[in-house]
């Protein structure tokens, strides 16, 4: 299929197509849109290595995730390649595992002119060894949220988040509110942990159990629910950082023979597909949006380098459902 052939569909002309590919901001939206509808109806495959040498730009973005298992992290994903595609990129995904000897294979691909930018969901305490890698090259962080710094980033207040959470149960009159957590190397279970705290601070509840789970795994939940079920008094509720930890820790209530949410309230953490699934209660993170915004954000750097760092808050939602 030929650039004359998508143009003729989508009745413009050869130029217009040529900057749609291009991603140039001077072509109307619906002659865009009706360019972007002729490609997908006609499944077309631009020549990447000649508009790279046309442009000097390789039309790819490098997508870092410290753990695509993890399915809030696949659904950002999700949400990052839809909008790189609606703008002409492809991306590279490296699952970095949180290891940096895996990231700085990675990223010899900016120094190599392979990708134009890249975004990021790797633990906050790991920037400044990344920022030494990636230099000045476009650079978004998502999902995990910075205060301060040079590098652009989308994620929620998750403070905000973990105190409507454990407000709400504290105003259904648990008593015994407990926090799984994951690695505080990530900025967001230090943020939650704060939040849950603060909480018990102001309602001046005595009881604070805090478990950290080794993974964000459901059988890694189930373990640090155990380990609550263990001590006494136990809890009447829990509030796990995950969806994930949150399932494995209705598991080990349902194995120890007690009900949900009559003796033990669960909330998880993401609103990803598995919440609906088993009926839990959550915060839903506007997962998709995430990586779309990011995107956004890398793009703008990448055709204004020296464009001001931002840094982008989404909206989250408590959805009530029957575990609580």
């Amino acid at each position: 299929m030929s650039i004359q052939k998508i143009a003729q569909l989508a009745g413009v002309s050869v130029a217009t197509v040529s900057r749609v590919l291009n991603n140039s901001d001077t072509v109307k939206a619906k002659n865009r849109d009706r360019v972007l509808q002729a490609i997908k109806e006609a499944n077309y495959q631009p020549n990447l290595l000649a508009r790279q040498l046309r442009t000097a730009r390789s039309y790819m973005v490098l997508v870092m995730v410290s753990n695509i298992a993890n399915p809030f992290c696949a659904e950002v994903v999700k949400g990052i390649e839809e909008q790189a595609e609606k703008n002409g990129y492809r991306i590279l995904l490296c699952n970095s595992g949180s290891d940096i000897e895996r990231s700085r294979s990675g990223l010899s691909l900016l120094s190599g002119k392979m990708v134009d930018g890249i975004i990021t969901m790797d633990a906050f305490t790991r920037l400044p060894e990344l920022a030494a890698l990636i230099g000045d090259a476009p650079w978004v962080q998502c999902a995990e949220y910075a205060d301060a710094g040079a590098v652009s980033c989308v994620g929620i207040n998750d403070v905000d988040a973990s105190q409507h959470v454990v407000s709400r149960l504290a105003d259904g009159g648990r008593q015994r509110i407990a926090l799984i957590n994951h690695d505080l190397s990530y900025k967001y279970a230090r943020l939650r942990e704060r939040g849950y705290k603060s909480v018990l601070h102001l309602r001046d509840l005595a009881y604070q159990a805090v478990e950290y789970a080794s993974d964000l795994s459901a059988a890694a939940g189930m373990t640090a629910m155990s380990k609550l079920l263990a001590t006494e008094p136990r809890p009447d509720a829990v509030f796990a950082v995950s969806d994930t930890l949150a399932a494995g820790a209705l598991r080990a209530i349902e194995k120890a023979g007690l009900r949900v949410p009559e003796d033990i309230a669960v909330v998880g953490f993401d609103g990803t597909e598995l919440s609906e699934m088993v009926s839990l209660t959550t915060i839903e993170q506007p997962s998709r949006d995430i990586g779309r915004k990011a995107v956004d954000l890398l793009l703008n750097k990448i055709d204004n380098p020296d464009a001001p760092t931002e840094r982008v808050m989404m909206n989250w939602r408590y959805i009530s459902r029957a575990s609580t």
